[in-house]
């Protein structure tokens, strides 16, 4: 495996790579990760992945600083998985300037769901991913649905600029008990890890009501977070709302995702079950 921590030589190496798939990551990977990996693997000549922990998608008091580093361990996992180039650039080569003067604005939906929650997070999210995108000019890229609205803000911000990059989502990587894996999950002590599954649990139980017929969305929802609350988590917001556009669902439509996103003990977990009736 290559690793290259400029611009420049990742271009130049770009002119005769084929057709490139790429996952963009923060580091830190878990098995949710090399899904994604593995998936580029089947679909191009040749895998990219980046690691880079940006800071514009880090709210005010959140864990930027301390947000896990783990590089070494990371290039062993990336290269047994057969990645080809791991791109690393530091801070000062994808920001220059340090302060991004032109950012990529999400619509109305960067201030809704997690949105609300994390001011401008969306807007970072974005921002890094069009210089990345425009860095590695993949063919295709690989995001996971554990993320689901960063997925649709990619997708929309993909058609929007009309960039010829096909967004492949692959499906939320779990634990035995149903968590689904993420690098926080690392923050949680023994007695929060054997909760922690009751997120996923809650959105099971929505996801059978909806397919058992029960059309009462805001009551499905609010016995969601009646339960999570009574278990000592902080609920952010549990929401039922359409799957392709993340608009507000109504009764009747065929395809529905349900979205969760709350706080056990300091760390915010979050998840989402699909539903196709």
């Amino acid at each position: 495996m290559q690793v290259i921590r400029s611009i420049a030589e990742l271009r130049a190496w770009r002119r005769s790579a084929g057709r490139v798939a790429f996952v963009p990551t923060m580091g830190n990977l878990h098995a949710g990760h090399l899904a994604l990996v593995a998936e580029a693997r089947q679909r191009a000549d040749t895998v990219v992945v980046s690691i880079f922990v940006n800071r514009l998608q880090f709210g005010q008091g959140e864990d930027f600083d301390a947000y896990p580093r783990t590089f070494d361990a990371d290039c062993a996992k990336l290269e047994a998985g057969g990645v080809d180039v791991l791109f690393f650039p530091d801070e000062r080569e994808l920001y220059p300037r340090i302060k991004q003067d032109f950012n990529v604005e999400p619509p109305h939906i960067q201030n809704e769901l997690c949105g609300a929650f994390r001011p401008g997070h969306f807007r970072g999210v974005a921002t890094v991913v069009s210089k990345l995108f425009n860095i590695v000019q993949p063919d295709l890229a690989c995001f996971g649905k554990k993320d689901y609205q960063q997925l649709h803000v990619i997708r929309a911000m993909v058609d929007d600029l009309n960039m010829p990059i096909d967004i492949v989502p692959v499906d939320t990587g779990r634990a035995d008990d149903g968590l689904a894996l993420s690098s926080r999950n690392g923050y949680l002590s023994a007695d929060e890890r054997a909760e922690a599954p009751r997120l996923y649990r809650n959105l099971a139980a929505i996801r059978d009501a909806l397919l058992a017929g029960d059309s009462n969305y805001a009551a499905l929802e609010k016995t969601a977070c009646d339960d999570l609350a009574a278990h000592g988590w902080r609920v952010d917001y549990v929401e039922i709302r359409q799957a392709d556009s993340l608009e507000i669902a109504h009764v009747g439509e065929p395809r529905l995702v349900v979205l969760a996103a709350a706080r056990l003990g300091k760390t915010r977990l979050i998840d989402n079950i699909e539903v196709t009736r």
